[in-house]
């Protein structure tokens, strides 16, 4: 990734940890020794309502936002928030989806089929992962999602970032209590 650089998009609702996440990337790209520009764009997060985030980092880096069509990953924390990363999709966009669905109030639950549907106009590089399910299974709380697909971009070459990098991002923003559950989540993913 020498002269080019890594848009990235986060996902999801309220309470899932985007910014938290976005701290654990920002951190991880400058032990790496990049520029890294963040944003957070949030609506209703306190109630459950959407919320996106954004990094870029590389050698040199100018605006925090990404542009239409110019996201290189996407991480969806919750699945129908997908769709909403649309305007951001490329054909060589990555996205990768938690399993995972929050009911929106007075609403209908949108179909996976007709979510993937719609993703494929924009790009074929789809990946659904049980991270809630795994989660919950293996530390009783589904809200490490987030780090597990982390923990699986990195590890599966999806961000260009060295999985070591972001734990050492881990352990610098994570407070103490909640660290060892997150450290565990990490490992999880690697597969």
């Amino acid at each position: 990734m020498k002269n080019k650089n890594f848009n990235l998009v986060i996902i999801g609702v309220g309470g899932q940890g985007q910014i938290t996440l976005l701290k654990v990337l920002a951190q991880a790209a400058l032990i790496e020794g990049y520029d890294v520009k963040t944003s957070e764009l949030h609506g209703l997060s306190q109630r459950g309502g959407s919320v996106e985030v954004h990094i870029r980092f590389g050698k040199e880096i100018f605006s925090p936002l990404v542009n239409q069509a110019g996201a290189d990953l996407i991480l969806a924390l919750e699945f129908q928030e997908a769709l909403r990363s649309l305007y951001y999709v490329a054909p060589k966009t990555k996205i990768l989806i938690n399993k995972y669905f929050l009911p929106i109030p007075g609403e209908p639950l949108i179909s996976p089929n007709e979510i993937l549907s719609q993703l494929k106009k924009f790009t074929s590089k789809i990946e659904i992962v049980e991270a809630a399910e795994i989660c919950k299974k293996e530390l009783a709380k589904e809200v490490f999602a987030g780090v597990y697909l982390l923990s699986f971009a990195s590890n599966n070459n999806l961000i260009p970032l060295k999985p070591q990098s972001i734990l050492k991002a881990i352990k610098k923003i994570i407070p103490e209590k909640y660290l060892e559950l997150n450290l565990k989540t990490f490992d999880l993913a690697k597969g």
